[in-house]
């Protein structure tokens, strides 16, 4: 904890840096990934502050739409697509998420019983592979294609999409690696960046 408390210090010592920001934001991605600490968006893009407006959750799972059940996730993506106006959504999943991993292994989660509701409300079971695999990259990289399908049960993703003014992407990030691979409609596949 000190090195971060150290950083912390020293952070806020280049206010020139930051003080444009007070202006407000103006991103144009909704990143959407896991909580997992090895997954940092800035670092996998190069995002400068205000360049991304993230959403991250236990196994970057996109919730069903529920109108009347408000949730932060859809307040997050909603405030995205209607106040802010991103232009392109990404769904990022990664090798060796423990929450598709659990769920393809079929794990015992009753000592988390949040993590456990959170993955049986939130998720369709992922594509079946082989559980020995600690990458899980063929049930993850599903998954992200099911996160993304989720996405347009959001009355403003959907009708974005269909007007032409927002773009979604699937992308697989292995963190062993750090090799990005973005989802290809036309051949189906998640290929090199």
């Amino acid at each position: 904890m000190q090195p971060l408390i150290d950083n912390a210090r020293t952070f806020g010592q280049r206010p020139e840096e930051f003080a444009g920001h007070a202006e407000g934001q103006s991103p144009e991605v909704l990143f959407i990934t896991c909580s997992d600490s090895r997954v940092v968006p800035a670092l996998i893009t190069g995002a400068r502050p205000g360049q991304l407006f993230e959403l991250r959750t236990a196994g970057n799972i996109v919730p069903p739409h529920e109108g009347e059940r408000p949730c932060s996730e859809a307040a997050t993506i909603e405030y995205a697509v209607e106040v802010l106006g991103v232009t392109d959504i990404v769904v990022c999943g990664h090798s060796h998420c423990g929450a598709v991993g659990a769920l393809v292994r079929g794990d015992d989660l009753s000592a988390v019983p949040a993590v456990r509701d959170w993955l049986a409300h939130a998720a369709d079971a992922p594509k079946p592979c082989d559980p020995s695999d600690p990458t899980v990259a063929e049930a993850v990289q599903h998954h992200v294609l099911a996160q993304l399908l989720r996405l347009r049960s959001y009355p403003c993703v959907e009708q974005r999409l269909t007007d032409g003014r927002l773009r979604t992407h699937g992308w697989y990030y292995e963190v062993h690696t750090g090799v990005v691979r973005a989802h290809h409609a036309d051949t189906d596949t998640f290929e090199t960046l």
